[in-house]
């Protein structure tokens, strides 16, 4: 999991298991940020649009969340006017991009996820510091 500013430059990020659904580690993930201030909105995909993440993500953090509406939904819960920034979801795209170019986090080769968090930790400092 990552969250990056509107630049495309990582904010957080996060491990966790193939288990667990995306929506169960956004909060630790927002909780693992390299920065004082939170974001004010989230972009997330189809798999985000859950009323539970939103409401939860607006009350403990004050994060707006912008998510397409998925169609299993009965009730729209986003506008138009809302999913104009969802455009600009490509950014995260990219982030992970920038990650691939570092060998060890396209293939986990790391036994202990503290090791693998560290690296991609530190491939997070080494795209900040290529971007200042």
């Amino acid at each position: 999991m990552a969250i990056t500013d509107r630049h495309g430059l990582p904010v957080a990020c996060s491990i966790a298991s193939a288990s667990p659904h995306e929506t169960k580690l956004v909060e630790a993930t927002v909780g693992q940020r390299f920065t004082r201030a939170k974001p004010e909105r989230m972009i997330g995909d189809r798999a985000y649009d859950s009323d539970g993440l939103d409401q939860q993500l607006r009350r403990r953090h004050h994060i707006r969340l912008i998510a397409p509406h998925n169609p299993t939904r009965r009730r729209r819960t986003q506008d138009g006017r809302e999913l104009r920034r969802y455009c600009r979801r490509w950014k995260i795209e990219r982030l992970f991009a920038w990650l691939h170019n570092f060998r060890r986090l396209v293939t986990r080769w790391e036994y202990h996820e503290l090791n693998f968090l560290a690296m991609v930790q530190l491939g997070c400092l080494v795209i900040l510091l290529r971007h200042l």
